[in-house]
């Protein structure tokens, strides 16, 4: 019998953490996204306007949807807030933990693949299914809160009770009328201490984020050059950032997992003026495998000299007038203009 419960036995055998049944409706969560839009909060990332229609309800993003299975998938594997080794320079970088693993799209994409394999597999009936990672047309998080797996917080993470945050939301939608869960009460209460910690000030209120002054958007949304005045803001952020995340009580204990897919080489921590001496092509090794090669490898590059310049550490600047031969020769990323920006710009700060 193709049930709620099977389903989420199989799923957990699959590796996810959590597994939550939900409704296909158009909840009223699904409509703050227009509004989003029109305060100017997506910035570059026009595909968000381009694909509102079919995030507004996910019976536009499968007609036939009467269910949601949902899943959270557990990426921490290191305790505490992820601080500076002993010794650590001021110019080492901070990474993203959803990054250091492998590439969570694909990870995450087959093993919902093998889910809905096994569903087939378990019933004569035929059903429509459509899978989702987040770079789906889906608004994951809220039909996450209605699947019962957490509440959607006031840093717009979703946070379960037992397990905290640090999870990737995906799943499933399909035809078939599964029994949902409830949804997930939220418990943040009169904490603010994400929206406190933001040192970009991005978390405007609660559950409403600007993306245009997330560290997270700066580094690996736009294209362009990073905003002047956002620049020391950044610090030694390379690549995404956790800082709401970090601050957060329910992650204080929040669970680690020990899956040999989120464990990757390392990436976190590493010397900025070592990795930009790196020729393109080894710059790219470096991060191969990983979410961070969604996007150009000139944006890298770019985060890298503001964390250079960031570092107040004066001796840096001669590195910056040697960048590895690779940049100029790698088709991969060159000299782009946001590049050069930040390299002048990080050159003054430390001259």
């Amino acid at each position: 019998m193709l049930g709620p419960a099977a389903i989420k036995q199989h799923a957990a055998g699959l590796g996810f953490d959590l597994c939550g049944i939900a409704p296909a409706q158009a909840f009223p969560e699904l409509g703050f996204l227009q509004t989003w839009l029109a305060r100017g909060y997506a910035g570059e990332m026009d595909y968000m306007e381009k694909s509102a229609h079919v995030r507004a309800d996910i019976r536009h993003f499968l007609p036939s949807a009467r269910s949601v299975i949902v899943t959270g998938t557990i990426y921490n594997t290191q305790p505490g807030t992820g601080s500076r080794p002993p010794g650590a320079g001021r110019d080492t970088i901070k990474v993203a933990r959803y990054a250091r693993g492998q590439d969570y799209h694909k990870v995450i994409e087959d093993r919902l693949l093998a889910l809905l394999e096994w569903m087939r597999s378990q019933t004569a009936d035929r059903f429509d299914a459509a899978h989702f990672v987040d770079k789906h047309q889906v608004q994951e998080r809220v039909y996450a809160q209605h699947a019962g797996l957490g509440w959607i917080g006031k840093n717009s993470c979703v946070i379960n009770n037992e397990q905290g945050s640090w999870m990737v939301l995906a799943g499933v939608a399909t035809s078939l009328a599964l029994e949902p869960d409830g949804p997930a009460v939220d418990q943040c209460g009169s904490c603010t201490l994400c929206i406190d910690a933001c040192p970009t000030a991005a978390i405007v209120d609660a559950r409403e984020v600007d993306a245009t002054k997330c560290i997270s958007y700066l580094t690996i949304e736009t294209e362009r050059e990073i905003p002047e005045h956002q620049r020391p803001l950044i610090g030694q952020h390379a690549w995404g950032c956790d800082i709401c995340q970090d601050v957060c009580p329910w992650n204080l204990a929040s669970s680690l997992t020990t899956d040999p897919a989120w464990q990757g080489p390392i990436r976190d921590g590493l010397s900025a003026a070592e990795l930009w001496a790196h020729t393109d092509d080894e710059l790219h090794e470096r991060i191969k495998g990983s979410a961070m090669t969604f996007v150009p490898l000139s944006r890298f590059r770019r985060n890298l000299a503001v964390v250079i310049g960031n570092s107040g550490d004066r001796s840096l600047a001669e590195v910056l007038n040697r960048p590895g031969h690779g940049v100029r020769n790698s088709a991969r990323s060159a000299l782009t203009p946001a590049v050069q920006d930040a390299i002048a710009w990080a050159k003054d700060r430390l001259a």
